[in-house]
């Protein structure tokens, strides 16, 4: 069997991530699958390890604008699918418009269908395009043979807004690489008298409208203002210019000298284990994710962990965290407070959160995704032949 891949809106990020992750662990031929061919912008193919078994392609469409790429997906790639003797064809990006059959959507992106998110963008350009989303991630899931799923709470929320709960699905979620896994280190008192070391707090996430840095800016700000001595680190590219200048206005305010906030917006996917490693808690303070990747980084890095309690957050950290409303400062200065004074709920927290992140193995997840590829391509070959009895 061969299986094709529509990469050509995957670019970067953690479906860069998952893509090369997937391929780099996979072993296709378990699985009856003598090749793979993967289409994407040549800047993405670069990323991906080459395999016996794997063909990179591009072609000039993929790296123009919108209109382009939609263009070559709707009329050409169905043909080079065909051409290709492909069986089943996986969209990872979520959103296909081409004739082949049969094929698997995976859904990576919760923010078209978490409405109440898009008020924050009020009318502008990114609330047009998360419209334009639903409706074509909402038409491919629909036409999707089945649906591949990070967590049951995107599950849940996209099913419950199309109203496709008869649809055949899977939750399959991703792995982490082994290099962010840190035996939790031994916590210390930060109340003892003498304790001069500043309280290194972590929040790693882009600069956007869901994220709400600002508020995390004021809860630190309060803390120091009580007499705790907390630094905030916050890691992330500036992805949304209303959200950085809203940010950096906070920041002014409370923080002029820049003396309990350091930003570091250029740090990539390689080095960004330093931060975990020298942090001594780590707090997420978004309002929409499909899966918190940089969650279970956390986890896997042995921090206590400070959460947002909206979204598939409590599905993933479990009893392993304490949470927030990430809407309400006060909420996250009480909640940073209590675990700031207590050094055996850190402990406990952090070696829970550890253990949890353990289930979550790229290998696992390759191996989970092709044996679903198999299955799908099974069933609908029994579908085949019966449509052709009738």
């Amino acid at each position: 069997m061969i299986l094709g891949i529509d990469a050509s809106n995957i670019k970067s990020g953690g479906t860069v991530t998952h893509l090369k992750e997937l391929l780099e662990n996979a072993k296709p031929e378990k699985y009856g699958f003598t090749k793979v061919i993967l289409w994407s912008v040549e800047s993405t193919l670069l990323q991906i390890n080459d395999r016996p078994w794997l063909v990179k392609a591009s072609y000039p469409e993929l790296s123009g604008n919108r209109f382009l790429r939609w263009y070559w997906q709707k009329f050409k790639l169905s043909i080079l699918v065909r051409e290709n003797g492909c069986d089943l064809l996986f969209i990872p990006g979520g959103a296909f418009s081409g004739k082949f059959r049969p094929f698997i959507a995976m859904s990576q992106n919760l923010l078209p269908f978490e409405w109440r998110e898009w008020k924050r963008y009020g009318f502008s350009f990114q609330t047009l395009r998360l419209i334009l989303l639903y409706v074509f991630q909402g038409i491919t899931f629909r036409r999707s043979q089945e649906i591949l799923f990070l967590t049951e709470y995107a599950k849940n929320t996209i099913f419950k807004k199309l109203n496709i709960l008869n649809k055949r699905f899977v939750v399959i979620p991703h792995g982490i690489n082994r290099k962010f896994f840190h035996k939790p280190r031994k916590q210390i008192d930060f109340l003892r008298k003498g304790n001069r070391k500043p309280i290194r707090l972590l929040y790693v996430s882009f600069i956007g409208a869901y994220k709400h840095q600002w508020n995390v800016v004021e809860a630190v700000g309060k803390l120091n203002r009580k007499g705790f001595t907390v630094h905030l680190d916050l890691v992330g590219a500036k992805a949304e210019k209303r959200a950085v200048n809203r940010l950096f206005s906070k920041m002014k305010d409370l923080d002029p000298d820049n003396r309990i906030v350091s930003l570091y917006t250029k740090v990539s996917y390689e080095t960004i284990q330093k931060f975990y490693k020298n942090a001594d808690i780590f707090l997420f303070a978004s309002t929409c994710e499909n899966l918190p990747n940089i969650l279970i980084e956390a986890m896997a890095g042995g921090l206590p962990i400070l959460s947002s309690n909206f979204g598939p957050m409590p599905e993933i950290l479990g009893n392993a965290g304490l949470y927030f409303d990430p809407l309400n400062v006060d909420d996250i200065a009480d909640q940073l407070e209590k675990l700031i004074k207590s050094k055996k709920l850190r402990e406990s927290l952090s070696a829970k959160a550890f253990e949890k992140a353990k289930q979550y193995s790229w290998k696992k997840n390759a191996d989970l995704t092709f044996r679903f590829f198999q299955d799908v391509l099974k069933r609908f070959s029994k579908f085949e032949r019966q449509s052709n009895q009738i």
